[in-house]
């Protein structure tokens, strides 16, 4: 049953979709030296029209590039027929679910009425429902914010979804308009649990094992967690929160391993060094959360305008400073 009290059940934990950073190069490794994720979302597609898809649009959730982890396609769209088309690909493809972007919070989406620029309009969501469902052949999932500009949007949007055959509904519980700022709507989301004919998924914020505990007694009905920059932040948080235990380990060295081989992997897919220093500089903007010296360690490197420097600088920390914070105890900064 869906509102089932699920605190004896171990969670189901899903990899958000971060564009540009939860690649199927990051999955794959991050699966392989971590583990601790029963299945992943990846980052949109963009479905227009009637248009022919691009192989490279696929690249990403291509099955030969997957190594163990359950993989969702997300398609973003506010067109049915492109919607349609992508689906009937992807299933082709092996994929018997596919997931429905009304949460991206970015202005170049939202304007375009993609994303969660559709959620103000529940009777296009609606048009787009009735005619996407019947016509693919995956399942549906979606996942949403709680609106673009005001957090009670969703009131109006549970009535609709609920008439639909969804497999589950993953919520953000933000505005789009709030991007990653400010505080989640726990009482909106609560408000969802009771509203819902789905099964739910939560997703926002959850940093650290101590705010996953928090909510978990908060939502004893949900047994679905999404976790995506505070995972990236740090890698150990998934497994902990799966198993239940801070299991023993030299973090600072399997992080390391982990680390160098993103390094190297991404080196043969990118186009030259410049490109490879600007997104380990990204990465780092997650991975400095959990250490110590973190932040003035970024600092350090953003600096940096070529990669053997970047290196340099890197080896020099994990020998020489580099201390892992303590996740359980720590607090959202």
């Amino acid at each position: 049953m869906k509102n089932e009290i699920t605190h004896s059940l171990k969670p189901i934990l899903y990899m958000a979709p971060i564009m540009g950073y939860t690649t199927r190069l990051f999955r794959n490794l991050y699966h392989a030296h971590f583990g601790g994720f029963d299945l992943a979302i990846a980052p949109f597609i963009v479905a227009v029209g009637d248009q022919k898809i691009h192989p490279k649009h696929l690249r990403d959730v291509m099955p030969e590039n997957g190594h163990g982890l359950q993989l969702i396609p997300q398609i973003l769209s506010n067109d049915p027929a492109g919607f349609i088309l992508l689906a009937k690909e992807l299933h082709t493809l092996g994929y018997d679910t596919v997931n429905w972007n009304l949460g991206c919070p970015f202005p170049m989406v939202a304007k375009k009425k993609r994303g969660s620029g559709l959620l103000p309009f529940p009777d296009r969501i609606q048009a787009m429902l009735d005619q996407v469902v019947p016509r693919i052949p995956n399942r549906l999932s979606i996942k949403t914010r709680i609106g673009r500009k005001a957090p009670d949007e969703i009131d109006a949007l549970l009535p609709l979804f609920n008439q639909y055959p969804l497999t589950e509904l993953i919520i953000h519980p933000r505005t789009g308009l709030q991007m990653y700022e400010g505080s989640v709507d726990l009482e909106i989301f609560a408000r969802c649990i009771d509203r819902s004919d789905h099964p739910l998924v939560y997703n926002g914020d959850i940093v650290n094992y101590q705010v996953f505990e928090t909510l978990k007694s908060r939502f004893p009905v949900i047994n679905r967690w999404m976790i995506g920059r505070g995972a990236i932040a740090d890698p150990f948080l998934a497994p902990m929160i799966r198993d239940g235990e801070d299991a023993p380990c030299d973090r600072v060295n399997r992080f390391r391993g982990f680390h160098d081989a993103l390094v190297a992997e991404l080196a043969g897919t990118l186009c030259g060094p410049g490109h490879l220093l600007d997104k380990m500089k990204g990465y780092w903007t997650f991975f400095c959360r959990s250490f110590t010296e973190g932040a003035r360690f970024f600092k350090t490197i953003k600096k940096l305008n070529q990669m053997d420097a970047f290196r340099k600088e890197v080896d020099h920390f994990f020998d020489q400073e580099a201390k892992w914070i303590n996740t359980i105890s720590s607090s959202r900064s």
